[in-house]
């Protein structure tokens, strides 16, 4: 039911841009994957474009763009989005929120789920835990200042893996590398293999919005504009939310 009403929601949005199918080049990170992928198969479907899409880490994100690799669209955390208009890399007034996720934590599946439902628990958590997986993206930012905000950042260093960029921290928690481990909750609810725990404390939590940003000589514009207003109606709300993500669909002003 739901892949009809997406299906029809696109042949009405994208009928005037069906005549003139394009490839959309895209560059993203991996926090919107899970519904992006769903969406765009349903989006080729109606609309006869193409979307090409490179999902990799935030790091290596911002390398490839440093380098020169050229793209319809960039999605990244907003801030990001933001940082590459002042550069000069993405066209100004281009942002377009996305959907936003919070940090969340996981464990192997069938271990015992710790307690993270108030800081203090949070804290004893982290203090008994042999091993921490986070992640090197907006959501391992935020916990390296976390930690130390509540002052265990030199009690837990040795326990601490950092994974590299591109790589997603449930892969960590798998295979037993870490004992428990935090990401993006879009990056963990769903991941095979382990158990999501649940978000961090409401006074603790971080909230990242993801944003696409149209880059500078954009060869598909029209197209990319189309796959950016689909990813902001309201049938693709739900398959954000079924992902875990909160629908952002917000176009800034220039």
């Amino acid at each position: 039911m739901r892949t009809r009403i997406v299906v029809a929601a696109l042949g009405v949005l994208l009928l005037p841009t069906v005549a003139q199918a394009a490839e959309i080049k895209v560059l993203s990170t991996q926090a919107v994957e899970g519904a992006y992928r769903e969406l765009a198969l349903q989006f080729e479907k109606a609309s006869g474009h193409k979307v090409t899409t490179t999902f990799t880490g935030t790091l290596d994100a911002q390398k490839r763009i440093a380098a020169g690799e050229t793209y319809d669209l960039i999605i990244m955390a907003g801030p990001s989005i933001d940082e590459l208009i002042k550069s000069g890399k993405v066209a100004p007034g281009s942002r377009v929120d996305l959907a936003r996720s919070g940090v969340g934590v996981a464990v192997r599946a069938g271990m015992p789920k710790p307690d993270i439902h108030s800081t203090e628990a949070l804290k004893k958590t982290l203090l008994a835990a042999k091993s921490i997986g986070y992640s090197s993206g907006p959501s391992g930012v935020y916990l390296t200042g976390l930690f130390r905000r509540l002052g265990i950042a030199d009690q837990i260093k040795s326990k601490l893996k950092q994974t590299t960029t591109g790589v997603f921290v449930g892969s960590l928690i798998a295979s037993g590398e870490v004992e428990i481990g935090f990401q993006q909750v879009s990056e963990l609810a769903h991941y095979p293999g382990i158990d999501y725990v649940g978000p961090l404390p409401a006074e603790l939590q971080n909230v990242t919005v993801f944003s696409s940003g149209m880059q500078i000589g954009a060869k598909s514009v029209d197209a990319a504009n189309a796959w950016i207003t689909f990813l902001t109606s309201p049938a693709a709300a739900a398959v954000f939310r079924s992902k875990s993500m909160e629908p952002a669909g917000v176009r800034r002003a220039p």
